[in-house]
Order: C-alpha cells, then sequence, then structure tokens
C-alpha cells in the first residue's frame, strides 16, 4: 500500500492507495502530540498490509519525516519524503478534477489560491498563513461566540437576510464588530452572514492575483460550509466544483505522489 498523510494544524488526514484505488481514509485530529495521531492513524492502516511508500504534506510533514528516519514511527515504516501542501493539492485535484484550473483551499489556519496546467502543475499560488483570519480557526472562533457548533454554523448564517458589514479579519476585532451589533439589536443571522461573507471577499481578492479560470475547484474543510461555498458561486457567477471528500485531497495528492 502506498500512503499519502497530510498532517494539518486542525487535523490529520491519511490516503492509502492499492494499484492506484483508494482503498482508506482516515481522518484524526491533530491535538497537541501530533506524532502519536500519526502513529494512530499508521496502525489503522497498516492492518497486516506491506506500506510501501509515504508521502507526507502539510504543516507536520517535516515532523513526520524526521520521525519515521528515527525508527519514531515503526520499524517497519520505509523513509517518507515530504512534499508541499501545494504540490499535493495539484496532484489530488488532477487526478478528481481533471478540469480544474484554479484550488482554493481554506483550512485550519491558512488559505491557499493555486492556478494549476494540464496533469496538476502549478502554475501560480498564493497563500495566507500569517495569521488565522478567513480560515476554518476563524470560523470555528467565531461560531463559539454564537454558541452554534461549527458543523451547523454556515446554514445557520444561510438564515440571515442581509449580511452586515464586519470591517476587520482580526479574529479578536472581528468578535468584538460581532458583539456589538448583537448589542445594538442586529439579527445575529444576519451577522454571521456578513462574517461569511468578509471570509469569501477576501479569498475572491486572493483567486483574482492568482489569475482565476474556471473550473474553480473548492477544497479543505471549509469547503463543507453550504455558506461559504454558496457565497463563492454568487460572488463568481459559477459553482465551485466541490470533491465529495474536499479535506482529503491533500492527503490524496501525497499518495499519489508516491506512485510516481
Amino acid at each position: 500500500m502506498i500512503i499519502g498523510i497530510d498532517v494539518g494544524s486542525r487535523s490529520i488526514e491519511m490516503v492509502g492507495l492499492d494499484n492506484g484505488s483508494a482503498t482508506v481514509m482516515e481522518r484524526l485530529p491533530t491535538t497537541f502530540d501530533p506524532l502519536s495521531q500519526v502513529r494512530r492513524a499508521l496502525d489503522l492502516v497498516r492492518d497486516g498490509r506491506a506500506l510501501r511508500r509515504v508521502t507526507a504534506t502539510g504543516y507536520g510533514r517535516k515532523l513526520v519525516a524526521r520521525a519515521a528516519a528515527d525508527g519514531e514511527l515503526g520499524p517497519d515504516l520505509p523513509p517518507v519524503e515530504a512534499i508541499t501542501e501545494i504540490k499535493a493539492y495539484g496532484l489530488g485535484v488532477a487526478a478528481l478534477a481533471p478540469e480544474g484550473r484554479t484550488v482554493l483551499d481554506i483550512g485550519g489556519q491558512d488559505t491557499k489560491a493555486i492556478s494549476l496546467g494540464p496533469d496538476g502543475r502549478v502554475l501560480k499560488f498564493e497563500m495566507n498563513d500569517r495569521c488565522a483570519a478567513g480560515t476554518g480557526k476563524f470560523l470555528e472562533h467565531v461560531a463559539n461566540v454564537f454558541q452554534v457548533p461549527i458543523e451547523e454554523f454556515g446554514q445557520y448564517a444561510m438564515e440571515g437576510r442581509e449580511p452586515l458589514a464586519i470591517n476587520s479579519m482580526c479574529t479578536v476585532f472581528a468578535e468584538t464588530e460581532a458583539t456589538s451589533l448583537m448589542a445594538r439589536g442586529h439579527q445575529p443571522q444576519d451577522i454571521a452572514l456578513g462574517l461569511h461573507a468578509s471570509i469569501v471577499k477576501r479569498t475572491v481578492n486572493m483567486l483574482g492575483r492568482v489569475g482565476l479560470t474556471h473550473p474553480l475547484v473548492f477544497a479543505g474543510g471549509v469547503a463543507r460550509n453550504p455558506c461559504v461555498v454558496g457565497l463563492v458561486a454568487q460572488a463568481l457567477g459559477r459553482e465551485p466544483v466541490v470533491p465529495d471528500d474536499p479535506d482529503m485531497v491533500g492527503a490524496l495528492g501525497a499518495a499519489l505522489h508516491g506512485t510516481k
């Protein structure tokens, strides 16, 4: 089996390929001990199978590669190659949506906009990883302010009728703005819709800077948020392509790299 691991800031995804087909998919929270979680994920996919190649991507890719070299992930693990998320997403999208020419990935703590050529070749990319503004972590934080589970926050925002302007994308200041608007009697769903709209505005600007070409493939955990997907479609005038498992795209790409 060929394994791809995407070690992100919020979650770890793992894809196992047998004869080119994804036969295993696992997802675990990263926690404060990502190596223990990687070991858990590897134990889940081993199950008597021989691991031929392992490729890691994401924030923790180098950590995993070093741990494998030091024997911390098991004696039977082959050397782990580390590749960037940009390359992994290019390969993953090329397999899932070969017609895709631009990729939007909103993950736990960063946002990526990638322009692709044929076969997933990266032409240009832009990445925001300096703060959590406009990411899954941002949405998770403000969902807590509204006391709405993050899995339901997108649907909750879609109940809003008029998105209220949120001027700051800083997590702390955006929370202050939202709280102030609530205190003035505005509907919380309108505030939530405004927060989603501010994320999409920032995202669309990133896509413009890499040269948006359709079809756009929307990947990453936030692609499961129906409000963000709908607002992206509204802003661009065209529905994005959302894979069935949008948060597995990086791990799939890493696994596919191992087949080359």
